[in-house]
């Protein structure tokens, strides 16, 4: 997405630091000839560490560190001194970070609050000094332990966005629209697919002072899950939602041909995102007369619970916003 400032992937090289060897240091003094050890341990090698920042909302800042190292361990010294610790690289990332190994595809850590800290790759061990080796029968050892080295790879860090709500629809649902009604997100919106090209949030507030966070997440066609149209790139944003809000327009030409595709494509991406609470909108109510929207009703699944909205009358608004809320806290209070 040329000119965008929302990155939600990027593969980074990281090394760790070496660790400090010990030192083989033996005392030795004026009045003390053979004061026997005194090497002391090797520095600890610095580690790359992700730390969650709500204040973040994209990967961008690092679309162009391509390459990230700490520093290696200091040596140890006589007198028992120890090596000083290689500094920690911190990389502040949003919430909903993932970070995998880039060679294996394996997880490696989660950053879902704020604050919370995970080692992406940890720092080579300082060796221990000669001091540490000594016995009643060898008193004198001329060896240390050398530091351990460090680590370095490919890793890759992906964002999914962590929001309370994920609207799930094909281009020109009206998803984009909703969200500027309901909340203070101004998202691009036009008539024609794909006006959305990178998710947007918006809070929404809601009764006694009450809010949630709503994700207008890019559409969905059909084979997304195989990656067509924006595919891949933006399914895995929907893992995150603690609901889905289905938006459907009211002027489909098969309302529930077009859910079910929806569903199709979530269940073939990820199986488990059936599981989720997930409510059904209509939009676009303005453009119904009364007996179409009768026939509309007549059609919508019985077990899933539906409203008929427009954002831009404002119809129902309320109503939906009841529904998600119920949704979010189902079984919260059983």
């Amino acid at each position: 997405m040329p000119g965008s400032n929302f990155i939600d992937y990027v593969r980074i090289f990281c090394a760790s630091g070496n660790g400090g060897n010990g030192s083989t240091h033996l005392r030795r003094e004026k009045y003390i000839p053979k004061g026997g050890p005194d090497g002391g341990d090797g520095g600890d090698g610095g580690s790359i560490i992700l730390r969650g920042d709500k204040q973040y909302w994209t990967l961008i800042h690092l679309k162009y560190r391509k390459h990230i190292k700490a520093e290696h361990g200091e040596a140890g010294s006589g007198g028992l001194r120890h090596g000083a610790n290689g500094k920690s690289v911190i990389l502040d990332v949003p919430l909903g970070t993932v970070a995998k190994d880039a060679q294996t595809g394996e997880t490696i850590c989660e950053i879902i609050e704020h604050g919370q800290q995970e080692i992406l790759v940890k720092g080579g061990r300082g060796g221990l000094g000669n001091d540490n080796f000594k016995t009643p029968t060898r008193q004198t050892p001329r060896f240390a332990q050398e530091g351990e080295p460090g680590k370095e790879g490919w890793y890759i860090l992906e964002l999914k966005i962590l929001a309370d709500v994920g609207l799930v629809g094909f281009p020109n649902a009206g998803k984009s629209t909703l969200l500027s009604a309901v909340s203070a997100a101004k998202p691009k919106i036009a008539d024609y697919p794909f006006t959305t090209l990178e998710p947007n949030l918006g809070i929404v507030s809601y009764r006694d002072g009450r809010s949630f966070v709503m994700a207008d997440i890019p559409g969905i066609i059909e084979g997304a899950h195989q990656g067509k149209g924006l595919g891949l790139r933006f399914l895995r944003h929907i893992e995150r939602n603690s609901m889905l809000l289905f938006v459907i327009p009211a002027d489909s030409d098969d309302i529930i041909a077009e859910y079910r595709t929806l569903l199709k494509e979530l269940e073939k991406f990820n199986p488990e995102l059936l599981d989720k609470e997930r409510v059904i909108g209509i939009s676009k109510s303005d453009m119904l007369d009364s007996e179409l929207r009768r026939e509309i009703e007549s059609q919508l699944p019985e077990n899933t619970e539906c409203v008929v909205f427009s954002s831009v009358s404002g119809e129902n608004l309320q109503l939906l916003k009841d529904r998600i809320w119920n949704a979010l806290n189902k079984g919260c209070h059983d």
